[in-house]
């Protein structure tokens, strides 16, 4: 009766998600190709044999890990902008729950913004699934910002598309400066932008729109 008593096992979703956190810093300060299985289960605190019993190849957990941190990164977004707030507010939120999120988690932006883009497929589309998300999520804040100040009618769905390519390219690459550079906090990050963005939307809502000016005679 005198036996030992095992200890309790850990759930397989704490497991996971040990082996997913370690693998994302690994991924995000090393890099996918310098990254070796061995350090992400030694971080993990688990066996090779049993990371790749979770996930049969380093190619399968990099993925997971791109989705996993792109789901975290397009929720913070969308749960930043409260609904029916008026536009200003909305794009404000939505950025700054943005860089918010890229800051507190760098390593997940580094295997978003930095590895998974600049290894080819599958990856690549993993990413691009996630922007064209957001891009679709801005896409309808300056839709809704357009019929707040009644100019929707002379904005077509196409500028807007551009407009929210555009907001979107320069929030990705902000981020990344935003967490190189010392002392910089995601609420200045997000109002740099804000300043940059909404005063040429609020120009064109108002129907101030800038032209090329007219050649030389």
């Amino acid at each position: 009766m005198g036996g030992a008593v095992k200890g309790k096992r850990m759930p397989r979703a704490v497991r996971e998600r040990q082996m997913m956190d370690a693998a994302v810093q690994t991924f995000g300060q090393r890099g996918y190709r310098a990254a070796s299985m061995d350090e992400i289960a030694g971080l993990a605190g688990v066996s090779k044999p049993l990371v790749y019993l979770y996930l049969n190849s380093k190619e399968e957990l990099f993925t997971a890990c791109i989705r996993r941190e792109a789901g975290a990164l397009v929720a913070a977004v969308r749960a930043g902008v409260e609904p029916g707030a008026p536009a200003d507010r909305q794009l404000w939120d939505g950025l700054r729950a943005f860089f918010t999120h890229a800051a507190e988690h760098p390593d997940g932006w580094a295997v978003l913004h930095n590895q998974a883009r600049t290894h080819g497929e599958p990856f690549a589309a993993e990413v691009a699934r996630m922007r064209a998300e957001i891009v679709s999520f801005v896409t309808y804040l300056i839709g809704a910002a357009a019929r707040e100040a009644d100019c929707d009618s002379e904005l077509a769905e196409r500028e807007v598309g551009g407009l929210a390519h555009a907001l979107v390219g320069a929030a990705e690459s902000l981020a990344g400066w935003g967490n190189e550079t010392p002392g910089v906090t995601a609420k200045e990050t997000a109002a740099t932008l804000m300043n940059f963005a909404w005063a040429g939307l609020e120009n064109l809502m108002n129907g101030r729109r800038w032209a090329p000016p007219s050649p030389r005679g």
